[in-house]
């Protein structure tokens, strides 16, 4: 279990070093930064292996649910002193617009915090953050510190 929190604290003082030992997040070419609000930004680069659909060229849907539930996992680790990796519960993706093949980014911001569930949105847009490509809310079960993990299994 040290292992975790020793990442989750490097993560907290450098987003980038956890994001880089996720194959997953290499491979989409997903980066995280600190946005000007203090929170987390999600840059996901683009790259033809991303298209899902060659004849608009359109992102593939499930890497766009892949940057949102993972800016929020990563707002969520951010913000909250967890002993564990969120664990998502359930999430929603609405899709907006198509996905251009450009960058994308993602924000991502906790709209109410329980014990042991969060629930956060997170918002994916390509060149206007006022014009989002997908919105996500999702819920995550966390654990704080004082309190016990479940058992492994």
């Amino acid at each position: 279990m040290s292992g975790i929190v020793e990442r989750v604290n490097a993560f907290k003082r450098d987003p980038r070093a956890l994001v880089a030992a996720i194959p997953y997040m290499r491979f989409l070419g997903v980066d995280v930064e600190r946005g000007a609000d203090g929170g987390i930004v999600g840059r996901m680069r683009y790259s033809d292996h991303l298209v899902g659909n060659a004849t608009l060229p359109a992102l593939h849907g499930g890497t766009l649910g892949a940057l949102l539930e993972s800016t929020a996992i990563f707002q969520v680790l951010w913000e909250a002193d967890s002993l564990v990796l969120p664990k998502t519960i359930n999430i929603t993706v609405d899709y907006l617009r198509s996905g251009k093949p450009l960058d994308t980014l993602c924000a991502a911001e906790i709209t109410k915090r329980g014990r042991r569930v969060v629930n956060v949105r997170a918002t994916a847009w390509q060149r206007d953050p006022d014009k989002p490509i997908a919105i996500a809310n999702a819920h995550f079960l966390i654990i704080a510190k004082g309190e016990n993990p479940p058992p492994e299994s």
